[in-house]
C-alpha cells in the first residue's frame, strides 16, 4: 500500500514549470499545423506527451504535488487536445463529430465545478481511466496526422490512429461516468444510520 501524497500550496515547482511549458507549446503546435509543417508539429506533440508523463513522475517521486499542479496539468492536457482536434478538423483529418463527442464530455464535467465549489470541494482527483484516455488520444492525434501521408505509412497510421481514437473516446466517457459517480457521492447528503 502506497503512502498518501501530500498536496502543497507551492506554485513554483518543477512539474508546474513543465506544465506551463506544455501550455506554451499549444500555440506553437497550432501555427505549425496551419503552416503545413507536419514533421515539426509531430515533434511538438511528442514533446508534449513526454512532458505530460514526466511532470507526473517528478511530482509524485519528489513530493511536488501541488494544488496548482492538480489544475494546471489537466488544463494543459485539455487545451492541447482541443487545439489538436480543431487543427485536425481544419485539415480534414478527423470528422467534426469526434470533436463534439470529446468536447461535450469536458463541458459536462465543467458544469459540475460550480456545484463542487459551492460545497467547498476542489477539482476531483484524476482517475486512471482519465489518464489512460488522455494517453490514448495523445497517441491517436499524431497518428491521424500521419494518416494523410501516402502509401503504407499513411495506411498503417490511419488504422492505429483510429484504434487509439476509439479507445480514447470510450475511456474518456468512462472516466466521465466515474467522475459523475464521485461527484454524486460528494454532493449527496450523508444518510443518517439508526
Amino acid at each position: 500500500m502506497g503512502r498518501e501524497q501530500v498536496v502543497s500550496g507551492r506554485i513554483l515547482t518543477v512539474p508546474n514549470v513543465i506544465s506551463a511549458l506544455r501550455l506554451a507549446l499549444v500555440p506553437v503546435f497550432a501555427i505549425l499545423i496551419v503552416q503545413g509543417e507536419d514533421v515539426w508539429a509531430l515533434v511538438v506533440l511528442a514533446v508534449s506527451g513526454a512532458s505530460d508523463w514526466l511532470d507526473g513522475v517528478i511530482a509524485r517521486r519528489f513530493d511536488q504535488v501541488s494544488r496548482l499542479g492538480k489544475v494546471l496539468d489537466p488544463a494543459a492536457d485539455r487545451l492541447f487536445i482541443l487545439v489538436t482536434l480543431v487543427a485536425l478538423v481544419w485539415r480534414d483529418a478527423i470528422p467534426l463529430w469526434l470533436v463534439v463527442a470529446l468536447v461535450s464530455r469536458d463541458v459536462l464535467l465543467a458544469c459540475l465545478m460550480p456545484f463542487l465549489a459551492r460545497h467547498r470541494y476542489g477539482p476531483l482527483p484524476v482517475h486512471f481511466a482519465g489518464k489512460a484516455a488522455t494517453f490514448a488520444l495523445l497517441y491517436a492525434f499524431p497518428l491521424l496526422l500521419l494518416a494523410e501521408w501516402p502509401g503504407a505509412v499513411g495506411t498503417t497510421a490511419a488504422v492505429l490512429g483510429w484504434a487509439f481514437a476509439w479507445w480514447g473516446l470510450g475511456l474518456y466517457w468512462f472516466a466521465a461516468a466515474l467522475y459523475l459517480v464521485q461527484a454524486r457521492a460528494l454532493l449527496t447528503p450523508a444518510r443518517v444510520t439508526v
